[in-house]
């Protein structure tokens, strides 16, 4: 951390608010990532995408059968 010389009062003020105001912006982006991680670990959105991973490996095993002969398997 740098060391800075203040010759006012209102210079710490004005460096204290800036911190306080980076202190209330780190929080907000923490609420909002924890917000984010519950979501995606809740049980409906871990189930969706085990379904919707089944379904695109079902679709592209009988799309690869298809386009590829017989005698590739």
């Amino acid at each position: 951390m740098k060391k800075t010389q203040y010759t006012s009062f209102d210079e710490v003020d004005y460096d204290l608010k800036i911190l306080r105001l980076q202190t209330k912006i780190n929080q907000e982006k923490m609420k909002r990532n924890f917000h984010y991680v519950k979501e995606d670990l809740s049980l409906s959105s871990i189930a969706s995408n085990a379904i919707l991973s089944f379904t695109k490996k079902a679709f592209v095993s009988k799309l690869i059968t298809k386009i590829l002969p017989k005698r590739f398997f």
